[in-house]
C-alpha cells in the first residue's frame, strides 16, 4: 500500500526506514522523500511511527491543544 503517492513510497518502505532508525517524519523524509511534496502523507507516516495519526500540540503556550497542519508540525520539529 502506498503511503506517499508523490514519490511512490510504500508502507513497507516507511516501516523499514523506521526499523533502521528513522523515528520522525523528518527522518523518513530524509531517507525517502516521503512527505516533502504535498504533505498529505505526513499524518499517515506519524501513525506508522506510532506517533498518532492526528497529533495535537500546545501551539498556544497556554496548555490548550489545537490541531496542527503538516507545515506547522515541520516547524515544531525544527524548533525541537
Amino acid at each position: 500500500m502506498y503511503v506517499c503517492n508523490c514519490f511512490g513510497v510504500t508502507e513497507a518502505q516507511v516501516k523499514e526506514h523506521a526499523e533502521n532508525g528513522a523515528g520522525t517524519p523528518r527522518q523518513i523524509a530524509s531517507a525517502c522523500k516521503a512527505g516533502t511534496d504535498c504533505g498529505s502523507c505526513v499524518r499517515r507516516i506519524q501513525a506508522l511511527l506510532g506517533r498518532g495519526a492526528c497529533p495535537s500540540h500546545d501551539l498556544t503556550g497556554q496548555g490548550k491543544s489545537v490541531r496542527a497542519e503538516p507545515s506547522e508540525l515541520r516547524a515544531l520539529e525544527e524548533a525541537a
